[in-house]
């Protein structure tokens, strides 16, 4: 019985590895130039895709069209313009649970870039839908200024603190994805006491904001003092803002995915092999970005240091997700 198990799961690997392999394409150059644009819809702030946006026109004379929003707001739009025949992007980027979401909806087609093959395995998902690029640890920032060096929270326990009542910010998790993911994915290091942590941030009364980038600028103005975003943004904006070293980050996996119905479907396979090459990856890393590419850090403090110490959160169904963002949530922070 043994040896038919083995043998089974042999033939599994060998399929799946076919499989894979059968995606991973060469785009066609010539026709990608002639196409001139690649439509994309990202969740990365204008300013930290430049380097790479500018890199890629050098490359291929293809100009970038970008739109920006949070996850939530990227991933609405795109399944707004699915749903009424009228798709505009041909390429979506944004974290694991706005991405399978759209996946279920059909949005995506297949496509494996070359230069992502060597990402790990761990990100890969088997239908070859949506391609990893980018990861993003999650950590507590605080102003500079503001905040005393001896009164510097060291754990999201520390938020609790009275002297933070009124003076800290979240995203809104009735209204931004990831926030609600994060939030639930607490479970990771408070087990069946996540759900108390929530209601004790509630109490604080939190400056809610649309989503993480906000988070920042709210700190950096002085609205707040210190918030729960991506390391990343002590990076992208200038201020007076430092992040947290933590022993555990709780992190999120970004994707890229290529529309099924692409105008300029190869530019748009050009580009999202481009931001997995080694060069891509530079560029954005450059900008704040912790990439896949082994050994590339952003110019971060200790950024090497926070790799090894990232809990990658698990993904809600759209169903939990609804039922956290309208019930459980909106019944902490906002009273039933």
């Amino acid at each position: 019985m043994n040896c038919w198990i083995r043998v089974w799961e042999i033939v599994a690997i060998i399929a799946y590895l076919a499989s894979s392999s059968a995606f991973a394409q060469q785009a066609n150059v010539e026709a990608g130039k002639k196409e001139g644009k690649v439509v994309v819809y990202g969740s990365v702030v204008p300013q930290a895709m430049e380097g790479l946006h500018q890199a890629f026109k050098k490359k291929y004379g293809i100009d970038v069209e970008y739109w920006r929003g949070s996850s939530t707001q990227v991933s609405e739009r795109a399944l707004s313009e699915w749903r009424a025949g009228r798709p505009g992007f041909d390429v979506v980027e944004g974290n694991r649970g706005v991405q399978l979401i759209m996946k279920e909806e059909g949005l995506f087609a297949k496509y494996v870039p070359p230069a992502a093959e060597k990402f790990p395995a761990q990100f890969k998902e088997r239908d070859a839908l949506i391609t990893p690029w980018r990861v993003l640890p999650i950590s507590i920032l605080y102003n500079t200024e503001l905040v005393k060096p001896n009164e510097i929270p060291k754990t999201l326990d520390d938020l609790l603190n009275p002297k933070w009542t009124g003076k800290l910010s979240i995203p809104d998790p009735t209204r931004h994805t990831t926030t609600a993911q994060f939030l639930r994915n607490l479970e990771k290091f408070k087990g069946d006491k996540w759900l108390d942590y929530v209601k004790a941030l509630a109490k604080q009364k939190p400056i809610l904001v649309e989503s993480l980038a906000p988070v920042t600028t709210t700190i950096i103005k002085g609205e707040a003092l210190v918030g729960i975003t991506y390391i990343k943004y002590i990076k992208q904006y200038k201020g007076p803002v430092s992040y947290v070293p933590m022993d555990k980050y709780l992190t999120d996996p970004n994707y890229m995915s290529l529309s099924g119905k692409a105008t300029h479907m190869n530019a748009a396979k050009l580009y999202i092999d481009f931001a997995c090459t080694p060069e891509g990856q530079k560029d954005i890393a450059e900008d704040g970005e912790f990439v896949l590419a082994p050994g590339v850090y952003p110019p971060i403090k200790d950024a090497d240091k926070v790799a090894p110490r990232m809990v990658f959160m698990d993904n809600p169904s759209e169903e939990e997700f609804k039922k956290l963002m309208t019930g459980t949530f909106r019944d902490i922070f906002f009273g039933k």
